[in-house]
C-alpha cells in the first residue's frame, strides 16, 4: 500500500555528551545542539547527511537554562548549514515539552506546514556553573534585544502559575522538595516501612542505572547496586528525604539531544533508506491541575491515566503491546505513579537510556534523549511499538508519544483530553492560608543541607474539614521521628506561622 507522502516519520536521532569532566574543550549550548543535529543527520543513513540538514525548514528548540537565548533556532540553523529555514520556535519551560513538540511537529508536516525539521534541546551547566563561582559570565553567543523567534510554545512558565501562595508561604517551591513527599504517600499507601520502600527504590533506580551502563551516550555509565543507590554517604548525601543524590535527576551535565523529523516525501527525496524510518504512531498531551495544593491526593495522576491510555487507545495498542518504554524518570515517585496509572509493572524495563539520574537530565530536554534512544531501539527491533512518556513540573503537564517502524494505519493521530482529565480529577480545597489547629500529616519529606544534616522537615498536611494545608518544623526531636518512623497519618497541631508539632 503507498503511503500518504505527508505522513509524518522520523530519520534521525542524536546525541552528544561533551565531557568536559575528563578534559573536552567546553561547548556552548546551540553548540551542543548543532552537533547533536549533525549526529542526527548522519543516523538517517543518508549518503548526504549535510543535504539532509540543508533541507530544514524549522528548527524547535527546547527551552535552554544554561544561556540565555533570544532565538536559538536560528543559531542552530546558521550553524549546520540550513540556510533556507523559514521558521523557528522556542519553548517555554518543562520536561513535556520535546514530545509536545513531537505531536505538534507531526500535525504541522501531515497538514503540509513544514517538510522537514529539526527538534532538540542542549545544556551546558558545568560549565555555567564554574563561571559562575568565578563570579564570571563564559563568552557565549549574545543576540541582540530585538532578535525573536518566529513562535513560542507551551505556556510561558510563571511560578506562582505553578505553585499556590500557601505552597509558597511555607518554602516549599521545588520539585526536590515535592517529590520526595509524593514518594511517603507512596509508601504509606503500600503500607511499607522505611527500610521495605528504601529497599523498594534502591532496586527500581538499580534497574535504570544497568541500562545506563549499556548506553553509550550516558553521562553515568556505571550499574549501581541497591543499597549502593539509597545508603547515604560521601557521594550520595542525603537530599530530601527518602531520596540521596542518585535517586535524584542530574543536571551537571553537558549533552544535547536531537531528533530529525520529515514527510514521507521528503525522506524519499532525500535519499534516506526505508529501515531508517519510525513512525510516530499517536501522541496526547494533558494537564494535572497546576498547583499541587489543589489535588486530591499525592499519588496519582488523573492526566497520566487519562491522556496515556488515549494515546494508547488512539495507537490501537494495550499496555501489555508496548515493547519499549521510556518513562520520565526524574524521581522514582514519577515512575511509578506514571506505571501505575498506565498499566505498566515495575518489574519490566521501564527505560531505554538509563533515567534521568544516570544518563543525564538537561533541565527540559531528557525527553528529546529519549526520543533518539527509542528510534535507535526500534531499527533494531523492527515491528515492536515503543511508548515515551514526558512530564513537566511536579507531576503536572504530560504528554506522551507512541513509535513504530511500521506506519500507522490511520495516520498519525492526537488529542488532547482535558474534558476527560477534568472529569476524572477530584480537586481539593487549600486551606486558607491563615489556619491553625489540628491536622493529619498526608505526606512528608526532610531536607538536608549539603552536609547531609537534617534541616527542615516539610508536611503535607489535611484538616478535619479535608483542605490541605502546609507545615514546617525545625525541631531536632521531629525531624529524627520523621526519618526513622512512618509520619504519615499521625495527628499534629498546625500554628498560624506555620509550625506543625506532632
Amino acid at each position: 500500500m503507498a503511503l500518504d507522502p505527508r505522513t509524518p516519520v522520523l530519520v534521525g536521532g542524536g546525541q552528544f555528551s561533551n565531557r568536559v569532566d575528563e578534559g573536552a574543550e567546553a561547548l556552548e549550548p546551540v553548540d551542543l545542539l548543532a552537533e547533536a543535529a549533525r549526529r542526527a543527520a548522519a543516523d538517517t543513513g543518508a549518503a548526504d547527511a549535510g543535504k539532509v540538514l540543508a533541507a530544514v525548514d524549522s528548527v524547535r528548540v527546547v527551552q535552554l537554562l544554561s544561556w540565555r537565548y533570544r532565538d536559538p533556532g536560528r543559531l542552530v540553523a546558521e550553524r549546520i548549514g540550513a540556510s533556507d529555514v523559514r521558521h523557528t520556535l522556542y519553548t517555554h519551560a518543562g520536561g513535556n515539552t520535546p514530545q509536545s513538540l513531537v505531536n505538534r511537529t507531526c500535525l504541522d508536516i501531515a497538514g503540509g506546514r513544514a517538510d522537514v525539521v529539526l527538534i532538540g534541546g542542549a545544556e551546558a551547566w558545568r560549565t555555567r556553573m564554574s563561571f559562575k563561582g568565578l563570579d564570571a559570565r563564559p563568552p557565549w553567543t549574545h543576540q541582540a534585544d530585538d532578535v525573536a523567534p518566529t513562535e513560542t510554545f507551551g505556556g510561558e512558565f510563571a511560578l506562582d502559575a505553578m505553585v499556590h501562595p500557601a505552597e509558597m508561604a511555607r518554602g516549599i517551591v521545588m520539585p526536590v522538595q515535592f517529590y520526595p513527599m509524593f514518594e511517603s504517600a507512596l509508601r504509606a499507601e503500600a503500607g511499607a516501612t522505611h527500610t521495605e520502600w528504601a529497599a523498594h527504590l534502591g532496586r527500581l533506580w538499580s534497574g535504570f542505572s544497568a541500562v545506563a551502563a549499556t548506553n553509550p551516550n550516558a553521562w553515568i555509565q556505571e550499574s549501581f547496586t541497591a543499597e549502593e543507590l539509597v545508603a547515604p554517604s560521601p557521594t550520595n548525601r542525603m537530599i530530601g528525604f527518602p531520596y540521596p543524590k542518585r535517586l535524584n535527576s542530574n543536571n551537571a551535565v553537558e549533552q544535547g539531544g536531537a531528533v530529525l523529523l520529515c514527510s514521507v516525501d521528503a525522506a524519499e527525496r532525500l535519499g534516506i533508506p526505508r529501515d531508517a524510518w519510525v513512525f510516530p504512531q499517536a501522541g496526547t498531551d494533558a494537564h494535572d491541575t497546576a498547583h499541587v495544593s489543589s489535588r486530591g491526593d499525592l499519588r496519582s495522576s488523573p492526566a497520566i491515566r487519562v491522556a496515556g491510555r488515549r494515546a494508547l487507545e488512539l495507537a490501537g495498542v494495550g499496555p501489555d503491546d508496548i515493547a519499549h518504554v521510556d518513562v520520565y524518570s526524574c524521581f522514582p515517585s514519577a515512575v511509578q505513579i506514571a506505571a501505575k496509572e498506565l498499566g505498566l509493572g515495575l518489574d519490566r524495563q521501564l527505560t531505554v537510556t538509563g533515567g534521568l539520574s544516570f544518563a543525564g537530565g538537561p533541565w527540559n530536554n531528557y525527553v528529546s534523549h529519549a526520543i533518539a534512544a527509542m528510534v535507535g531501539v526500534l531499527r533494531e527491533h523492527p515491528g515492536d511499538v515503543g511508548l515515551v512518556t514526558a512530564n513537566g513540573g511536579n507531576i503536572t503537564k504530560h504528554a506522551f508519544g507512541l513509535y513504530a517502524t511500521e506506519p500507522p494505519a490511520e495516520g498519525f493521530r492526537w488529542d488532547a483530553p482535558d474534558a476527560e482529565v477534568e472529569a476524572a480529577t477530584s480537586a481539593r480545597l487549600p486551606a486558607d492560608g491563615a489556619y491553625a489547629g489540628p491536622v493529619s500529616v498526608e505526606a512528608y519529606t526532610v531536607m538536608h543541607d549539603r552536609a547531609g544534616d537534617a534541616e527542615v522537615g516539610l508536611c503535607a498536611l489535611l484538616t478535619p474539614a479535608g483542605e490541605r494545608a502546609w507545615g514546617r518544623t525545625d525541631d531536632d526531636a521531629a525531624l529524627a521521628a520523621m526519618v526513622d518512623t512512618e509520619v504519615v497519618g499521625r495527628d499534629a497541631e498546625l500554628a498560624g506561622d506555620g509550625t506543625v508539632r506532632f
